[in-house]
């Protein structure tokens, strides 16, 4: 705006009032003068950062290679993780639309290549000039970030990185929250949680967390089923799991390839889904798969990473942070016919409906 007045009252164009301001020896010595004293009688003062993006921009202009770069790491076994998973595929390929759209590139980085050191990975990131890294995680949900590589800006998509940094995630409490707001307003009075002991481990237990909760909010804590933690579509605790407690509906909380194991396991036991017991799923994809849940926004996640980190980049905000940020990505409710409506009266469990 104060570029704008100066250049009302000086009669030239904005691009001529900032030339001047820069002391470009394109506008004549007594344009910059009048422009220089009626900024000093309004007291213009220049934005720094302004200034400091500007001239970067314009010493880029022009060279192809220079291009505004994020770095994409792998810390998994494979350079690409996201080629081999749907999941991941859908952040990157929101994190690829957010870029272009702000102007960057994404270029894949492997940690864990043949013969890669951290030193070496650090070489190759200041030679390409990349300042900002993101990070997809790691196989090994404790792992910590490369000591080597602490003074970029970062941001980690996920919690399976322990390093206190700025992240993106699920908003896997309020996830759950929701499925069991939504399993009740159906009509559903004693549900059950199964957790898939990897998903407990890579978000932080906070699907159990808001489960405990909901319960000692609508039911009382001594109504709540006990969680029912398993690896995969495991029969014989599934099952006694069910008879000793008789739950009416299911949350079920694992990743989205295994969801389809608990309906073909518990047909094979003599369960009905919906006839017998209710079923949510809060997992990657729900679309498509006949069930109701709560289904990730893995693009939204992918973009919001984007514009995490670049807003760091902005603020320079470089190394490990002293106050690390979180932004939460909702899930959205999907119908299915898995969890239909029932009447309040109904409901009990297996062999009770």
């Amino acid at each position: 705006m104060s570029v704008r007045l100066i250049a009302v009252r000086a009669g030239v164009s904005p691009s001529t009032v900032s030339l001047a301001l820069r002391g470009s020896e394109k506008i004549s010595p007594e344009t910059r003068e009048r422009i220089f004293a009626i900024a000093r009688e309004i007291d213009y003062r220049p934005d720094a950062r302004i200034h400091e993006l500007m001239a970067r921009v314009r010493s880029t202009q022009g060279r192809k290679d220079t291009q505004a770069c994020f770095g994409v790491m792998s810390l998994y076994p494979e350079a690409r993780p996201w080629e081999r998973s749907t999941h991941l595929g859908r952040i990157h390929a929101g994190m690829a639309r957010r870029a272009e759209a702000l102007g960057y590139r994404l270029e894949p980085l492997w940690l864990r290549a043949p013969g890669m050191t951290q030193r070496r990975f650090r070489e190759i990131l200041d030679a390409r000039g990349i300042e900002g890294l993101i990070c997809f995680g790691s196989d090994d949900p404790l792992a910590p970030f490369p000591e080597a590589l602490d003074h970029y800006a970062i941001v980690v998509v996920g919690l399976s990185i322990r390093t206190p940094l700025h992240r993106v995630i699920c908003s896997f409490y309020t996830d759950a929250w929701r499925a069991l707001d939504e399993v009740r307003a159906r009509g559903y009075r004693r549900p059950g949680m199964i957790l898939a002991r990897h998903e407990a481990q890579r978000t932080g237990y906070m699907h159990a967390g808001a489960y405990l909760a909901w319960c000692d909010r609508h039911l009382g804590s001594a109504s709540a089923v006990p969680v029912l933690h398993v690896e995969r579509a495991e029969p014989e605790p599934v099952t006694r799991w069910l008879e000793q407690h008789q739950p009416d509906a299911i949350v079920l909380v694992h990743a989205g390839d295994a969801i389809p194991e608990f309906t073909t396991m518990l047909g094979a036991r003599g369960v009905r889904i919906p006839q017998d017991v209710g079923l949510a799923a809060v997992t990657h994809f729900v679309q498509g798969t006949g069930l109701a849940g709560m289904e990730q926004d893995q693009e939204l996640m992918g973009a919001r990473a984007v514009e995490l980190l670049t807003s760091r980049i902005i603020e320079h905000d470089l190394g490990l942070p002293h106050h690390p940020r979180t932004e939460l990505v909702e899930s959205q409710w999907v119908d299915g016919p898995s969890l239909p409506r029932i009447g309040r009266a109904a409901g009990g469990g297996i062999g009770q409906r």
